[in-house]
């Protein structure tokens, strides 16, 4: 599923510090690499640059983070936390 990723879904660091650590997709920097948050220690405002290879994507995808991203509407860091927790929960 590398490459495939979507505004919203769910994503999991396979390598580096942060190894382990649950995102979801915030934004595409060309083809191989992908800005990740989880509006905690990596905020909206500030995405984490993550190679396409590094990360474990899983299907879930947060319908409502995904809408306002393709819409350029403002996500918030609390959005975006409970969305994770919602997805984390449902796996």
């Amino acid at each position: 599923m590398e490459g495939k990723a979507v505004p919203g879904q769910l994503v999991v660091s396979k390598s580096g510090r942060d190894s382990g650590k649950v995102y979801l997709v915030i934004d595409f920097e060309g083809d191989r690499f992908i800005r990740v948050a989880d509006g905690t220690l990596r905020r909206v405002e500030k995405p984490k640059r993550k190679n396409v290879r590094h990360l474990r994507y899983y299907p879930a995808v947060a319908e409502e983070i995904a809408d306002k991203l393709n819409s350029g509407e403002r996500v918030t860091n609390p959005e975006l936390r409970r969305a994770i927790q919602r997805l984390v929960d449902d796996q």
